[in-house]
């Protein structure tokens, strides 16, 4: 009868956690995942793996949505979708600087970069 106390208790735990996960939001909120929002930094391309490219007007439009959320730009240029788009994340953390956004989050750590 012990045994199936604690086997019950065991299954409770993880359906709770389970649970707990589903509900919980990520660095981009509950309705996105930061390589789906990478997925609209198309445009940003060749300034994320140039630094002298220039940043195009709808790149730094899509770089200051998702800047308003510090986290969600960080996950999102650490993104593996962005990996797999070759993205340099050492060139692309400076990409709100380069679009001159007036409220980017300068110093902001974004893994191991910081942002300008």
């Amino acid at each position: 009868m012990e045994g199936v106390v604690k086997f019950a208790c065991l299954v409770g735990f993880v359906v709770l956690v389970s649970i707990a996960k589903v509900d919980s939001a990520g660095e981009c909120g509950k309705s996105t995942s930061p390589d789906n929002e990478a997925i609209k930094l198309a445009p940003c391309g060749s300034a994320a793996q140039d630094e002298n490219a220039s940043v195009s007007q709808s790149c730094c439009a899509q770089v200051k949505k998702i800047g308003q959320n510090p986290s969600c730009l960080c996950a999102v240029l650490l993104s593996n979708t962005a990996k797999m788009a070759g993205v340099n994340p050492q060139i692309a953390v400076t990409i709100p600087k380069r679009c001159n956004l007036a409220n980017r989050p300068v110093g902001y750590k974004c893994g191991p970069y910081t942002l300008p």
